[in-house]
Parts: C-alpha cells; structure tokens; sequence
C-alpha cells in the first residue's frame, strides 16, 4: 500500500520532469556580432580580430573566457554573460564591457 501511495505522489513529479528536459536541453543561441547590444559594446567573436582603431580599450590577450562577466565553464568554447542574456559569447570573444578575472 505504501508502494502504491508513494508512487501516486512521485507521478506529476516524474510528468513535470520528462516535459521541462526538451528545454533545458536545448543549447543557447551564440551572439551575433550585429546585434544592437553587440554592436553598441563592440563584440567581436574573435578576441584578435577587434579592430584596434575602433575599440581603444582593446588589449591583446585579453578574452571573454578571462573576463570577470564569463560565465562559461573552463576550456569550454562559449558561456553565458549577463550583458547578452540568453544568448552565448564565444569564450575567445572580446567586448568594451571586458574586465580582468581577479
């Protein structure tokens, strides 16, 4: 009886389980380099393509994945950051926002 009564009260966790995991499998979109925050922040995908001219505060090195912002697990080739919520910077990424890991 005890078996039937746990069971019972498992299923609508087991239900809302199986329906949310399609979601939090799904992986986050990448940051497109034109989008308005982007643009107004200056990302680059690519940490050694910033046009210096352009972005003054650049300086070789440094990277998303080495910025206080990252979010990314290490050696992990994207994470999340707060200034483009819901969507990936590329960990060898570069933007304005870039502030040193402590």
């Amino acid at each position: 009886m005890n078996n039937r009564r746990h069971f019972i009260r498992l299923v609508p966790w087991l239900g809302s389980a199986v329906l949310a995991a399609p979601g939090l499998a799904q992986a986050q979109a990448m940051v497109d380099e034109k989008d308005a925050t982007a643009a107004a922040l200056g990302y680059a995908a690519d940490g050694s393509k910033v046009d210096k001219a352009k972005q003054p505060k650049y300086v070789a090195g440094s990277v998303c994945s080495g910025c206080q912002l990252y979010q990314g697990k290490a050696g992990a080739a994207s994470g999340a950051c707060p200034l483009f919520a819901g969507k990936q910077v590329a960990a060898k990424g570069w933007c304005n926002a870039y502030v040193k890991k402590a």
